[in-house]
């Protein structure tokens, strides 16, 4: 980065992305901005900003995860800061979004929260959004502001290739009809056959596996999707893949949310390996399932494409050709 870019590029971060943000202005050889959120003793937060930012192109690296409405009050009260420091332009880097599940009307008398909150984000003042493996890719549309929409793909592509010779023989299962048009997509990338587990889900927390349709036996089964929340649903595929003959089943995902009874299930022999990214911090969390998982960091990803945005370069142009996000 020049000295210019130095001055007016200024990347924050809440206090659920400080290690990610860290990393992504290593990547685009910057400082992180100097700020820091009080929290007082009744819960209510302060931001307060250590630096000038009148002017300034500013990001604020913030995952809304667990907890969820902690780090998007944060999040708000940051970009109202920003807004009245008189920020040129204040992007919101959100590598998790919570809440996206809740992106439709499933029955009558709920809402809409996924719009809701980008409500909030765009009134709060954010001019642009920048995110990662939306659970719905329509959440774009619920914001009146430019979105951004990465994919955490060809993170995870690069490391299945790099340990290609390694796996043997694969095939990329699908947990679940909704999931085929991702792992299609895997499974052309890395030269793989695929295969799809048909679902039927009976609660929020309790799933029902029928049948797998396509060939495992004798193979290394690779599942991918944007999520694992309670792991019940690649626990289920992995049962069903091992009861089919493979000989291994592995998992990987963009977003580790991992709670309920996610541990239990994926410390199971049936499942030998779980691959993260870090758009939800890890820490100790994750130290259960320490000895089968490894974690790739999408702040190379989300850094360029910051430094793209900066200089109002294509984002889309990253991606090449057969990597697309979740539709």
């Amino acid at each position: 980065m020049s000295d210019s870019d130095r001055d007016h590029l200024k990347v924050f971060t809440t206090r659920s992305g400080r290690d990610l943000a860290q990393r992504m202005c290593e990547h685009i050889e910057i400082p992180l901005g100097q700020a820091e959120t009080v929290q007082f003793p009744d819960g209510e937060l302060l931001v307060k900003l250590a630096e000038d930012v009148r002017g300034r192109d500013c990001f604020i690296v913030a995952s809304t995860c667990f907890p969820v409405n902690d780090n998007l009050m944060e999040l708000l009260v940051f970009i109202d800061c920003l807004r009245r420091a008189s920020a040129k332009r204040i992007t919101a880097v959100i590598p998790y979004f919570g809440y996206a599940r809740q992106d439709r009307k499933d029955e009558g008398r709920v809402p809409i929260t996924a719009k809701l909150v980008a409500n909030l984000i765009t009134e709060a003042g954010c001019d642009r959004v920048l995110c990662v493996d939306l659970h719905a890719a329509q959440i774009q549309g619920f914001f009146d502001i430019p979105v951004d929409h990465l994919t955490a793909a060809p993170v995870l592509v690069e490391h299945y290739q790099a340990m290609r010779d390694s796996l043997g023989e694969c095939v990329v299962v699908s947990p679940d009809v909704g999931n085929v048009k991702v792992a299609n997509m895997f499974a052309s990338l890395l030269g793989f056959d695929m295969a799809i587990i048909d679902k039927r889900r009976q609660s929020g927390t309790k799933v029902t596996v029928k049948n797998l349709i396509g060939d495992v036996k004798g193979r290394r089964v690779l599942m991918f999707d944007d999520m694992i929340s309670t792991a019940g649903t690649v626990a289920e595929a992995a049962r069903v893949a091992m009861e089919e003959g493979a000989v291994a089943c592995e998992c990987a995902c963009t977003h580790a949310v991992l709670v309920g009874q996610a541990f239990a299930r994926l410390a199971t022999p049936t499942i030998t390996r779980v691959t993260i990214t870090d758009t939800i911090p890890g820490g100790e969390r994750l130290k259960p399932l320490e000895d089968k998982l490894t974690v790739r960091s999408v702040a190379r990803l989300l850094g360029e494409a910051v430094r793209r945005i900066h200089h109002d370069q294509s984002v889309s142009a990253m991606f090449r050709e057969g990597i697309g996000v979740k539709r």
